[in-house]
C-alpha cells in the first residue's frame, strides 16, 4: 500500500467515526489537523465511491462540511456507485443549512443519479420539502453581480452595486406572497424608491429573458423573475402617487370583500402577472393557466397557491400553516376571538386587523357552529359505541366486555370568550410580552 493510500485510510477511519453513531464523534479540530497533512487527499473515495464531504453532508455535520470545502473538497464529485453527489446527500438528510452551503459552494442542481433523479427530486421523494424549496429557489449572487458592472458600450451598470444585496434577498426568498415582497421592499430604504425599483425590475426582466433563451431553459426561474418584476412595477405605480404609498398597496392587497373577506385585488394581481408572462409557448405557463382559469375568484385553489407550488415546489398536502397577512410558513398565532385566521406575529395581526375586524364576528359564529357539530358527532359516536358493547353482552356466546376501560378526553380546546371589536391600535397577540388588550391571536 502506497503512502497516499495509508493517509486516505486514516482519513476514512476518522470519518467512519462520524458515520457510525456508535463511535465517539470526531471533532472539527481533529479533522483540521488531519487535513493539514500534505499527504491527505480531501477527495479520496471509500469502497462505495463516497467522499468525506458526502459522509459529512449525510450525517448533518455543518462545520465539518465547511472545513472540507475550505480544504478544496469537490462539491460536484460524481463517482458514487449510484451517482449521488454531496448535494443529494445533504437534501436526503433534510439539513437546510448544509443544503444551502453546498449550493453556495457551486453544487450543480441538475445532476441526476443512476435512476435519473436530481437532488430536489430525491428530497421530495423522502419528504424533505424544505430542502426542495431551497434548491429550486437558489440563485447565485454572481449572476446578479454581472449586472453591477458596465457591459459592452454601457458607461454605467444596469444595476447599482448597492442594490445587488437587497435584490438578491428578495430573489432568493421562498415566500412569494405579494404582501411579503412589498414588506421586504418597504423595509429597505435603498429599494423603496421609484428609481431603484425601475432598475431592479428591468434587470429581472433581462434574467427572465436569459432563462428562456439559454440552451438549458429554466422556465421556473423565468416565471419567478417575471412575477417579482410585476410586483415591483405595481410598487412603482403606487410610489408615483407620493411617499409611504407602499403601506397603501399592502392594505389594498389585504382588503377583503364584504361577504367572506377574500382578497380579490390580490388574486387579480397574481392572475394578471401570470397572464403577462411574455413566453406563451412555455409549458409552465400553460400548466398554470389550465389550473387557474376554470377557478372562480374566491374558490380553491387560489392563484397564489398554484403559483407557489409551481415555483417553490411546496406541495399542498404538507401539514403546515401560513400567515394570513404575509404568507409566511409555520405561523402559529390564531385570532383569540374567531380562531379562524392565523398570523406569524403581532405585526402581521395588526396589519391585517383593518380588514379582519369586519368579518371576525361572522367567522366566530362559523367556528362555534363547527365546534358544536364536532361535539355532536363525537357524542353520537360514543353512544353508538355503548350500544355495540351492550348488544355484545346480551349474546351469551360472546365474552363479556371489559369494564374500566378509560377513554381519552377529546373535547375541543377551551376558547377565549369573544370580545367586542376594538381599534386597531389595541389589537395584540396572546403569548407575547406586553401584548395590548383587544382581539388577540393565541397559540394554536
Amino acid at each position: 500500500m502506497v503512502l497516499a493510500d495509508l493517509f486516505d485510510t486514516a482519513l476514512f477511519l476518522f470519518f467512519l467515526r462520524l458515520w457510525d453513531s456508535s463511535q465517539q464523534t470526531c471533532t472539527v479540530q481533529e479533522a483540521g489537523t488531519l487535513l493539514a497533512s500534505k499527504n491527505v487527499r480531501v477527495n479520496c473515495l471509500d469502497e462505495n465511491g463516497m467522499t468525506p464531504l458526502m459522509h459529512a453532508a449525510y450525517k448533518g455535520k455543518l462545520d465539518m462540511c465547511r472545513l472540507l470545502l475550505r480544504h478544496g473538497a469537490d462539491v460536484n464529485c460524481h463517482q458514487h456507485e449510484h451517482g449521488y453527489t454531496a448535494l443529494m446527500f445533504a437534501a436526503l438528510s433534510g439539513n437546510k443549512d448544509i443544503t444551502w452551503v453546498m449550493l453556495e459552494a457551486g453544487a450543480e442542481t441538475d445532476v441526476v443519479n443512476s435512476v435519473g433523479r436530481t437532488a430536489a427530486q430525491m428530497a421530495a421523494f423522502v419528504g424533505q420539502h424544505d430542502c426542495v424549496t431551497i434548491i429550486n429557489n437558489f440563485f447565485p449572487r454572481e449572476r446578479l453581480d454581472y449586472y453591477t458592472k458596465p457591459q459592452g458600450l454601457d458607461k454605467e451598470p444596469k444595476l447599482p452595486p448597492k442594490l445587488a444585496g437587497p435584490l438578491h434577498k428578495i430573489i432568493t426568498t421562498t415566500n412569494l406572497h405579494p404582501v411579503k415582497i412589498v414588506m421586504l421592499i418597504n423595509e429597505n430604504p435603498l429599494l423603496a424608491e421609484e428609481t431603484a425599483l425601475n432598475k431592479c425590475y428591468k434587470v429581472m426582466d433581462l434574467i427572465c429573458e436569459k432563462c428562456m433563451k439559454q440552451r438549458d431553459m429554466n422556465e421556473v426561474l423565468a416565471m419567478k423573475m417575471h412575477y417579482i418584476s410585476c410586483i415591483f412595477q405595481k410598487c412603482i405605480n403606487f410610489l408615483k402617487d407620493g411617499e409611504n404609498k407602499l403601506d397603501t398597496l399592502i392594505k389594498s392587497l389585504l382588503k377583503g370583500r364584504a361577504s367572506d373577506g377574500f382578497p380579490v385585488y390580490q388574486e387579480k394581481i397574481i392572475r394578471e402577472s401570470i397572464r403577462k408572462f411574455p413566453y406563451c409557448e412555455a409549458t409552465l405557463l400553460q400548466q398554470l393557466v389550465r389550473s387557474i382559469a376554470p377557478v372562480e375568484i374566491g374558490s380553491d385553489p387560489t392563484a397564489f397557491s398554484v403559483l407557489t407550488q409551481a415555483i417553490t415546489g411546496q406541495v399542498g398536502f404538507v401539514d403546515v400553516e401560513f400567515c394570513t397577512t404575509c404568507g409566511e410558513k409555520g405561523a402559529s398565532k390564531r385570532c383569540s376571538v374567531c380562531k379562524m385566521v392565523i398570523y406569524c406575529d403581532q405585526t402581521c395581526q395588526k396589519t391585517h386587523w383593518f380588514a379582519h375586524k369586519k368579518i371576525c364576528k361572522n367567522l366566530k359564529d362559523i367556528y362555534e357552529k363547527q365546534q358544536l357539530e364536532a361535539a355532536k358527532e363525537k357524542s353520537e359516536e360514543e353512544n353508538n359505541g355503548k350500544l355495540d358493547v351492550n348488544s355484545n353482552c346480551v349474546n351469551e356466546e360472546q365474552p363479556e366486555a371489559e369494564t374500566g376501560t378509560s377513554r381519552e378526553d377529546c373535547n375541543p380546546k377551551e376558547s377565549v370568550e369573544g370580545e367586542e371589536e376594538r381599534p386597531q391600535s389595541e389589537a395584540g397577540l396572546e403569548g407575547l410580552q406586553d401584548a395590548p388588550a383587544g382581539p388577540q391571536a393565541s397559540e394554536e
